[in-house]
């Protein structure tokens, strides 16, 4: 199977070097579904005098405060700089040649430093061949065609954070080898296809040699034509759309010999371990109305992996399924009214070791750039349900400051 994947890669890649070449200098505006992030304008951009490379600039900041009130515990405050992020993008040589890094500096991003551990602030370091406006062959790291919530930026969220379930069942980034064939039409039925072979491992794996690879195949269907202005990569109806459209979305990923509890984050297991994970999407937007719904799942065969010396240590896949809807509407003034349900159920294997969850979100949102700059105000109440019967009651209220170029 493995090696069939493969040469169906080569193949693609093969196929695409042939076909028909329309990109330029003039029209390149790089808006790849794989980009790190949304984006209102384009940042500062600078092209040599002879057009042989461009380089755009940009960055974007999230500063958040948040009350928690957690059960049985005293209530606490958090504030933080949660995202600091810098992206250069542009092309060299070739505007059918191009590139994307991201970097990240909060503590958040970059997470603890240990001896030993690499400094984590890469999150894209990767190169794409576009021959034309349909194919993309991409080469290095960045967000595999996951579920759609993973794959929009985290400032193009309409809430302050992505779901539980995203938390739990993403399959974020990794290292690999991506072609994809876009084919969207504005009033038409239209489909994209995404495809990754990649390490498997995550962002910035060293630890040790690997032996086994991850698949992932992402299809997208448009009955009704594309959104407007990429719409599927940011959430909200802040285009209006004059009629309704629809994406309706499925992937299929198979991680092989996945050393760390969510494959391709988490915690390092005591042995590997074969993971399939089953994504689908649904958004539906008109007239600044806004409704998306996800459900995602993982599976494992056995997986409880324990620890040889100490056999009451126990590192777990995150198997089990869950379930997102949110609907929205955007007033004329640019406010915005958020609510979302989520509901999380871990596989029976695990079900004594973490909690069934549901989750309750409501939201306010003021775009004053769209996207690019925005106050967002939330509150969330998760409930804990516990095998024993207990049930825990948290919540959190929180205010946000997104600010990007």
């Amino acid at each position: 199977m493995k090696k069939t994947l493969v040469l169906l890669f080569f193949a693609l890649a093969s196929f695409s070097v042939n076909a028909q070449i329309t990109i330029s200098k003039d029209n390149n505006d790089i808006k790849l579904s794989a980009l790190p992030y949304y984006s209102y304008g384009k940042g500062l951009g600078i092209t040599s005098p002879d057009s042989i490379f461009k380089l755009n600039i940009r960055f974007r900041m999230q500063n958040r405060v948040t009350f928690i009130d957690n059960e049985d515990e005293p209530s606490s405050y958090e504030a933080m700089i949660r995202r600091l992020r810098l992206r250069f993008d542009g092309y060299v040589g070739d505007p059918r040649i191009i590139y994307v890094i991201q970097l990240s500096f909060s503590p958040n991003d970059v997470g603890a430093i240990e001896d030993g551990d690499n400094l984590n602030i890469i999150r894209d370091a990767i190169v794409f061949y576009r021959p034309n406006n349909h194919w993309n062959i991409g080469f290095g790291q960045t967000k595999l065609p996951g579920n759609r919530q993973r794959i929009n930026s985290s400032g193009a969220l309409q809430l302050t954070d992505r779901s539980i379930n995203n938390a739990r069942f993403n399959i974020d980034r990794d290292f690999g080898l991506q072609v994809y064939y876009l084919n969207e039409l504005n009033d038409k039925f239209s489909y994209n296809f995404k495809s990754a072979i990649s390490t498997g491992e995550g962002r910035n794996w060293t630890e040790s040699p690997d032996n086994g690879l991850a698949f992932t195949g992402r299809l997208e269907l448009f009955p009704f034509g594309a959104f407007q202005n990429n719409g599927t990569l940011f959430e909200g109806d802040i285009k209006r759309e004059a009629t309704p459209k629809l994406m309706l979305s499925g992937v299929y990923h198979f991680n092989n010999n996945a050393r760390r509890t969510r494959g391709t984050l988490g915690d390092d297991l005591f042995e590997k371990r074969d993971m399939q994970s089953l994504l689908f999407d649904a958004i539906l937007k008109y007239n600044g109305w806004a409704f998306q719904t996800a459900y995602m799942n993982r599976t494992s065969k056995n997986p409880l992996t324990y620890n040889p010396d100490d056999a009451t240590d126990i590192r777990y896949v995150f198997a089990g399924e869950g379930y997102d809807a949110q609907l929205s509407y955007l007033f004329e003034n640019n406010y915005e009214l958020i609510g979302r349900y989520s509901h999380q159920k871990p596989h029976s294997d695990i079900e004594m070791l973490t909690p069934q969850t549901n989750q309750y979100s409501f939201g306010v949102t003021k775009y004053i750039w769209e996207h690019a700059l925005k106050l967002q105000a939330e509150v969330t109440k998760s409930e804990l349900n516990y095998l024993n019967n207990t049930t825990d009651n948290n919540w959190y209220v929180r205010f946000q400051v997104e600010i990007g170029i």
